[in-house]
């Protein structure tokens, strides 16, 4: 990972949309809506920041603007994974570390 970007959050790809895609394409978010299939609502929302970016809409988002559909799944669930991060830390900090029994322990068990 850059250590400049150590302890950043991820972009929401709602902010990518709004502060650098939708500037250069000279539309509406009404007609980017439309292009999309998707309510007004449903983009502004995501625009806010206050909805996910799903499959359906990585998909249509990739088909119009010429991209995988892989990239804006991966960019919510890098988002998703960091504020999940932060919000259960002091859960997280109690969840132990699970390790797999040893082969040896498994073949004293199947000769009984």
């Amino acid at each position: 990972m850059n250590p400049l970007l150590k302890g950043l959050r991820p972009t929401h790809p709602g902010e990518l949309l709004r502060e650098t895609i939708l500037p250069a394409l000279d539309e509406s978010k009404t007609a980017v809506a439309g292009a999309l299939g998707v309510s007004r609502e449903t983009l502004y929302r995501i625009l806010n920041e206050e909805r996910p970016v799903t499959p359906s809409v990585a998909l249509r988002l990739g088909k119009a603007l010429g991209n995988a559909p892989e990239f804006w799944l991966a960019m919510q669930a890098r988002y998703d994974l960091a504020v999940g991060a932060e919000r259960d830390a002091a859960i997280l900090a109690e969840v132990r570390v699970l390790e797999a029994a040893n082969d040896d322990r498994h073949e004293e068990a199947g000769a009984l």
